[in-house]
């Protein structure tokens, strides 16, 4: 395993190997939608962001994924599989969007980093949930359930984080990544199509939209802040807010004709 400053600690865990460093059993999995129902030691208060983005005009077709040199892989799916870049839901907004609070902060603000692990899956040879965020040195649990090699590299915003093997079903690895990154792209060097994105902040303020596309960052303090919206294949969007005791409402629109904004 290549280990990288960024990204540090990194323990594996076998079927049947079990290392000082990992507890056991496997942990339950933080929450993608609402990241902020931890409980931050930093300034909070009883404001909250929410809405749903929105796509406006048609969608792209996701691409086909050739599965039939993994049958192992493509036996799990009852038809076609496809690369999930643009997941529309039926209300024509977006799922796996990140939404997070990018500047407004109180100056010097510090939150207290969860020990609950965050969980991704390679089920299928894909990764699930696609889209997550998680604090800077919170634990990211990636575990296999398929009965193959996956070669998992993690890039960031400033190169590769991380790159090692996980060669069967069982294998569990956990690590922390040590800086901010809007996003970390993970990609497996055996199998071309799985792509996973992953918000790495210092605060508890994000959220990933769900299968209403729907997104709730809450318990925020009162100020004025700037919003901004990831979407892998559509980018960025920002808005500013102000937010007083209450909840305030923050729809987020994207447009078809753009895209490809993750392509690193």
């Amino acid at each position: 395993m290549r280990r990288h400053h960024h990204l540090m600690s990194f323990v594996c865990v076998g079927v049947g190997l079990t290392l000082a460093a990992c507890g056991k059993g496997d942990a339950p999995p933080a929450s993608q939608t609402d990241a902020s129902a931890a409980n931050p030691a930093g300034p909070v208060g009883t404001a909250s962001i929410a809405g749903l983005v929105r796509l406006v005009g048609t969608a792209p077709v996701n691409p086909p994924i050739d599965m039939s040199a993994e049958p192992q892989c493509r036996g799990v799916y009852h038809s076609s599989p496809h690369q999930l870049r643009v997941v529309v839901n039926p209300n024509h907004t977006l799922a796996n969007v990140f939404v997070y609070v990018k500047q407004g902060l109180p100056p010097g603000a510090s939150y207290q980093t969860p020990v609950e692990p965050v969980t991704l899956d390679q089920r299928g040879c894909q990764y699930h949930p696609r889209v997550l965020g998680i604090m800077v040195e919170q634990p990211l649990a990636i575990r296999s359930a398929d009965p193959v090699l996956h070669q998992i590299k993690a890039v960031g915003t400033a190169g590769e984080l991380f790159h090692f093997d996980q060669p069967a079903a069982g294998r569990k690895t956990a690590g922390t990544f040590s800086h901010p990154h809007v996003m970390v792209r993970l990609s497996c060097a055996v199998h071309s199509w799985m792509r996973a994105y992953v918000g790495v902040l210092p605060h508890p303020f994000f959220a990933t939209t769900d299968d209403g596309g729907k997104y709730t960052i809450d318990r925020l303090p009162r100020g004025t802040y700037t919003i901004e919206s990831w979407h892998e294949h559509y980018g960025t969007r920002r808005a500013t807010v102000t937010v007083a005791d209450s909840a305030t409402r923050l729809d987020l629109r994207y447009h078809a004709q753009s895209g490809d904004a993750a392509d690193f």
